[in-house]
């Protein structure tokens, strides 16, 4: 039995202490879950939790005693953020508005964790329908933050940020379309990838089904890459997804940065703001690399204007969502989704093809940094969380000003963009850094994640160890 609190080890600690039969997937089970029993009551992370797992972790334990695992992640637990479906569980969405009847069929990715041996432990809070980032919502209320209950996660994969701070298992699905893996996986000190787009196959498609990925929130670089594997497989119901190469993505994770050109990114498009801690980390994960071999320097890729384009993305997309219910119970959605979808769904065709034709630009712009730059370095978020209990004030400018101003625009360029933690703010939450890099080129952004792990690796909140 190892000396670690069990429920703190990382996936691919357990999996080497299966292979020993020095742990079992009963025992992992039976320790998150009276860790869950402690701490979820006041952090709030589940919508629902699987009353299978239990059955699933003794037949993990049944293969492994025979040698023959069933996959790369057997007897690991996961979480599914409740944007996504599960077979057997209904998705809500985080809205009283959605139905509560059972769904019939697993998402693809989903279909690919459970392939490898997961298992699924429940399902993650979200905010309704994944539409802002402090970490509340109709149906489930409040997620609050395992470093400080008074500060919110962060959004909108509150639960997953919430369950992978508070060790509730070692692997944790989130969704992205403007930032919410990345966000709350700073605000709560996680590992969190938001792949390439396609890298990771989607259905059924959701509101930002054009800008949105799911990926990977983990405690480690290499669990991420590790959840990336077993996630990535080619699904023929997302006819946008990429062809399946089969590859694990920790193979050469640990290669370092040494020659490689990174760009460190002062200006997303616009005026972005950056408090002392955001700016502070930057410059703590820039020597960092440079100490690791990278050249790093600032650069201008010369982006169109991102909020611009991403206020109308927005915005579209939630006055159709909100369009497909009727009037008579539109009171019963998040009152800052109505005012997004009133304020900016209301363009013509020809402004929505402005914005789209200015998306392009923005990924063009950023191609061609990329023949000079491997990498590019900035803040995941602007400051710290919000206050749990804050009402949403004003969220069109709360959107570039405090939220995603520093993540959206890699949503909209497709890229890939990791967040990784990097040391403490001064008022003791956990501190970010982002790291995106050309399309697919998503073993380049685990690379340099995985060198500053290495080098600031962070501590659990005092709720988690004590």
């Amino acid at each position: 039995m190892p000396s670690t609190d069990i429920a703190l080890l990382s996936a691919e600690e357990m999996l080497a202490l299966y292979a020993r039969q020095a742990l079992s997937p009963v025992e992992v089970l039976q320790a998150v879950t009276e860790r869950i029993d402690q701490q979820n009551p006041r952090l709030n992370a589940f919508v629902v939790m699987n009353p299978d797992a239990g059955a699933a972790a003794a037949q993990s334990a049944s293969r492994w005693r025979a040698g023959r695992p069933l996959g790369l992640l057997d007897g690991v637990l996961v979480t599914v953020k409740d944007l996504v479906d599960v077979a057997g569980f209904p998705t809500r969405r985080g809205s009283r508005l959605t139905d509560a009847t059972p769904v019939a069929d697993d998402a693809p990715l989903v279909m690919g964790l459970k392939s490898a041996g997961a298992i699924i432990l429940g399902k993650t809070c979200t905010t309704e329908f994944g539409w802002k980032s402090p970490g509340d919502c109709p149906l489930t209320g409040i997620t609050r933050n395992p470093w400080n209950p008074d500060y919110s996660t962060g959004g909108s994969s509150s639960g997953a940020g919430a369950a992978g701070a508070a060790g509730f298992g070692p692997l944790h699905v989130g969704t992205d379309a403007g930032g919410s893996i990345r966000i709350p996986a700073a605000w709560c000190g996680l590992v969190a990838l938001k792949p390439s787009y396609g890298r990771v196959p989607q259905w059924p498609a959701g509101a930002f089904a054009s800008v949105a990925c799911a990926g990977p929130m983990t405690r480690s670089v290499r669990d991420a890459a590790l959840m990336l594997t077993a996630m990535a497989r080619y699904d023929v119901r997302d006819p946008f997804c990429v062809p399946d190469d089969g590859r694990d993505w920790r193979d050469g994770i640990d290669s370092g940065v040494a020659g490689l050109r990174i760009a460190a990114l002062r200006n997303p498009g616009f005026d972005a703001p950056a408090d002392a801690d955001a700016i502070a980390g930057v410059q703590r994960a820039a020597q960092l690399l440079a100490d690791a071999g990278a050249a790093v320097e600032e650069a201008d890729p010369g982006l169109p204007d991102t909020s611009r384009i991403f206020a109308r993305v927005w915005g579209v997309a939630l006055a159709r969502l909100v369009g497909l219910f009727p009037e008579g119970q539109h009171h019963l959605l998040d009152p800052g989704l109505l005012e997004v979808a009133r304020t900016q769904g209301g363009m013509s065709a020809t402004e929505f093809l402005d914005a789209e034709a200015l998306r392009v630009l923005a990924a063009h712009a950023m191609a061609r940094l990329h023949q000079r730059y491997d990498l590019v370095l900035c803040p995941t978020v602007p400051c710290g969380p919000p206050p749990a209990d804050a009402p949403t004030v004003d969220p069109v400018q709360a959107l570039w000003t405090q939220w995603a101003p520093w993540t959206f625009a890699f949503n909209i360029t497709r890229q890939p963009a990791i967040s990784v933690p990097i040391g403490l703010r001064d008022d003791g939450l956990p501190r970010a850094v982002q790291i995106a890099a050309a399309q697919y080129r998503d073993d380049l952004v685990l690379r340099a994640a995985r060198v500053i792990e290495l080098a600031e690796p962070l501590g659990v909140p005092e709720l988690v160890a004590g």
